[in-house]
């Protein structure tokens, strides 16, 4: 009798390892690293016909453990094999009341159950409900499998959409703030002041002496006319005074000493740095010569170039971030002023003016830098997060949260996409809740479903 069991119990193992349709029933429950036999009324009954290894295809006919330790796994005479190709009659839910046609493999294997089960790895077979084969496209998920993947959603929201268009320039002095220091009479420089290409000036720090003929006559005719009281003809002498390039605190000067000076201290216009100097002591200045060159670098530019396919979005006012190639940690932020109205022809793209402060001066001319435009309407648009979207090239797909554990693929048509967003122009509407994390794992789930379903249907034809 017992060489009997040990045939039979062998032959079915040699059955089950063989895949000839048999399906292994059981369950087992893990507890602190080890096996135990789990009975249930609902799952199993009759006497234990043999024992199974619960790591491998090993077989026994009495109690034993494994070279892990572990408890060999009984086996009863109504949980040891089944013969039936399709799913038993649904049966209902006694938590929901939902009818459960059957469990499948949670793994996407071909295998399904008439009984709750666990597979080789210890995962809880899915059940399939009654209701779920009416719709195809939902996915119903129990609360623990949603834990255990993280499954998060949003709901789809109206938001201003900023698009950053990316390009590289470089930094120019605006022109505006450049003043040229030339002569407007033929004359004579005497002495130039301590400056030099590079040194920063104030506005109104002496930069040279100047000797004129045409300078000396028009102060001499100046003093004359206030000395002779004759108050018709002061404005006229002044003003020729103010054509030569006399400034007011120097023509008030002579007013006040009623003296004419030998030679006239030039001031500078304005204040910043010195880029140009070619004044030297001693030499003759013809009218319209460029003495000094004084750029104010408070201000300045960078010129960048803009794809063509990005001309559209950009517009004056918006907001540019730069980074110059000599402080990537230190972001400067402008505005953008000017976009140019033609295209370089050979580069195609087109040329961008962005007007921003410089503090203390530390952008300098010819600078690299990299900017960062941020381009887009002011007009609120509906948009999800990037990661709700799952992109298969051909067409994009969201998954709706329709609460309660169930989940449905819907086909979505996107714009814009910016700040870790994109614009939904299709397919979903506000309001609507969309998973932005595990939602390829649902994708996968409603493929699978499909698929299972349509073998369903194929088994149930024939």
């Amino acid at each position: 009798m017992k060489r009997a069991q040990i045939v039979l119990v062998t032959a079915l193992a040699l059955v089950a390892l063989s895949g000839a349709g048999f399906v292994l029933l059981w369950r087992a429950n893990w507890s602190g690293g080890k096996a135990t036999t789990e009975t249930h009324a609902h799952i199993g009954a009759g006497p234990i016909i043999y024992y199974r290894d619960p790591d491998g295809p090993f077989f026994s006919i009495a109690p034993k453990k494994n070279d892990a330790g572990k408890d060999y796994v009984g086996v009863r005479a109504s949980e040891d094999v089944a013969f039936e190709d399709k799913p038993p009659p649904p049966t209902p839910n006694p938590t929901s009341g939902r009818r459960i046609r059957y469990y499948r493999n949670p793994m996407g294997l071909p295998d399904t159950s008439p009984v709750p089960k666990k597979d080789a790895m210890g995962m809880d077979y899915v059940p399939v409900y009654e209701d779920e084969s009416q719709d195809a496209s939902t996915v119903t998920l129990s609360l623990g499998k949603m834990q255990k993947t993280g499954v998060r959603s949003e709901p789809v929201e109206r938001r201003t959409l900023t698009v950053p268009i990316r390009a590289s320039g470089r930094v120019d002095f605006d022109p505006r703030r450049t003043a040229v220091v030339s002569l407007r009479f033929e004359g004579f420089i005497e002495s130039v002041g301590k400056v030099a290409e590079g040194n920063y000036v104030r506005k109104g720090q002496p930069l040279m002496r100047v000797y004129g003929p045409d300078l000396s006559n028009a102060a001499a005719e100046y003093v004359a006319v206030l000395n002779s009281r004759a108050a018709a003809r002061v404005e006229g002498a002044k003003r020729r005074l103010v054509n030569l390039g006399l400034d007011e605190a120097t023509i008030a000067s002579i007013a006040r000493s009623r003296q004419v000076p030998r030679v006239i201290t030039w001031l500078a216009p304005q204040g910043g740095h010195i880029i140009e100097r070619a004044a030297l002591s001693g030499m003759r200045a013809a009218p319209g010569e460029t003495l000094f060159r004084i750029v104010d670098h408070s201000v300045v530019w960078v010129l960048a170039d803009i794809p063509e396919r990005d001309v559209s979005s950009i517009a004056p006012g918006q907001t540019a971030i730069i980074r110059a190639r000599s402080y990537p940690d230190r972001p400067f932020e402008g505005r953008v002023a000017v976009v140019y109205p033609h295209l370089n022809a050979e580069t195609r793209t087109a040329r961008v003016r962005i007007e921003l402060p410089n503090p203390g001066g530390m952008l300098l001319g010819d600078m690299f830098a990299d900017v960062e435009i941020a381009a887009g309407g002011t007009d609120k648009v509906l948009a999800t997060p990037e990661s709700a979207i799952i992109d298969a090239g051909k067409r994009q797909v969201v998954i709706l949260d329709k609460g309660e554990g169930r989940f449905e693929p819907r086909e979505v048509k996107i714009g814009r996409r910016g700040d870790g967003f994109a614009e939904i122009t299709s397919g979903i509407g506000e309001g609507d809740r969309v998973v932005t994390s595990a939602n390829f794992l649902i994708d996968a789930e409603s493929n699978l479903k499909a698929a299972l379903r349509t073998l369903d249907q194929s088994g149930a034809g024939k």
